[in-house]
């Protein structure tokens, strides 16, 4: 008997000869959903996810109005049937929630990461390895030279240009995704004392993250009167010049990504770029491929082409997953 196959049809993942889909963004009947971002999330008939993913995704999409849908809240490390299917969420330190899934059929467990970060976050969960026989794996930062330098020197520097900044005189503002790279930043400075600002879009997130227990003491969101003398703003990129921050005067402003790694010139109308991620670099990527022991990795999105070549100079069997292919494990 042949074992489970996963596909790509249509830009979307399936687990072959099943209804499950992961990540789908076109409404299907039943799809897992590792986290909440945009490209990530779609309105299923059934959607499995954690229970904060649920609820980032119900801020984020609002409740479904005609069509009823079915929530399926799982706990990490809860294995559970579908079918006969037996599926297994495992942490990935990606944003609060995030997910990798492991579904194992006829003895043969194939793992998919969705979005990953191995380093240790302060506004989410660490991530688990996952063993797997296939691992299918975001690629991201998928090229040799996505290498982010240790997390404690980033926030380090980002400390620096907030006291530089608040030394000066002016309002530091921080651009960083509103559902996670905002409240990885704003747990590290809120926790070490800084009076702290979220645009509204923020705000918004931090109410979901703290109902899940994730506290941000000493932030407050961002009204029409613009900062307080000694607070530090975060917003998202997208919104930096918003009416929302129409009450912020003089500022300096940093943004806080990975891409940073390409050069702050590629970053316009910001005073510094800095590589502050909430995926995992290129080294990792290949450190956690091997740790998983998968006998095939596949590579989906971002550089998978340059992240299969790289992990099969490393000894480990590898091809990006195209359109149209099938994987029948035997």
């Amino acid at each position: 008997m042949r074992r489970p196959p996963i596909e790509l049809h249509k830009g979307e993942l399936r687990i072959t000869h099943s209804a499950l889909h992961l990540d789908a963004k076109r409404r299907v009947e039943c799809a897992f959903v590792s986290h909440a971002h945009g490209d990530h999330i779609g309105r299923h008939d059934r959607t499995i996810a954690t229970t904060p993913t649920l609820a980032l995704m119900r801020h984020r999409l609002g409740e479904p109005k005609r069509r009823k849908t079915e929530a399926l809240p799982v706990d990490y490390r809860t294995p559970f049937g579908l079918g006969e299917l037996t599926l297994e969420l495992f942490s990935a330190g990606h944003v609060l929630g995030s997910a990798q899934l492991r579904v194992t059929r006829n003895e043969v467990a194939v793992g998919y990461t969705g979005d990953l970060c191995t380093e240790p976050t302060h506004a989410a969960e660490r991530a688990d390895v996952m063993p797997c026989d296939v691992l299918v794996m975001e690629s991201t930062f998928g090229l040799p030279r996505y290498v982010f330098p240790p997390k404690e020197e980033t926030l380090a520097a980002v400390r620096r240009f907030v006291d530089d900044a608040l030394s000066d005189g002016v309002t530091p503002v921080l651009l960083g995704y509103a559902l996670g790279k905002a409240q990885e930043i704003l747990k590290f400075l809120s926790d070490a004392g800084y009076p702290c600002r979220a645009h509204p879009v923020v705000h918004a997130v931090n109410r979901v993250y703290e109902a899940h227990g994730v506290a941000f003491p000493n932030v407050r969101a961002l009204g029409p009167e613009g900062p307080e003398r000694g607070e530090v703003v975060v917003a998202p990129p997208h919104l930096a010049r918003s009416p929302a921050m129409r009450g912020v005067g003089k500022r300096r402003t940093a943004i806080l990504t990975g891409w940073a790694i390409d050069g702050g010139r590629w970053f316009r109308g910001v005073d510094a770029a800095f590589p502050l991620s909430d995926h995992a670099d290129f080294p990792s990527l290949v450190r956690y491929a091997k740790a998983t022991g998968a006998g095939r990795v596949f590579t989906v999105h971002g550089h998978a082409d340059a992240l299969s070549a790289a992990l099969r100079k490393e000894g480990v069997r590898s091809e990006p997953l195209r359109e149209h292919m099938q994987l029948e494990l035997l």
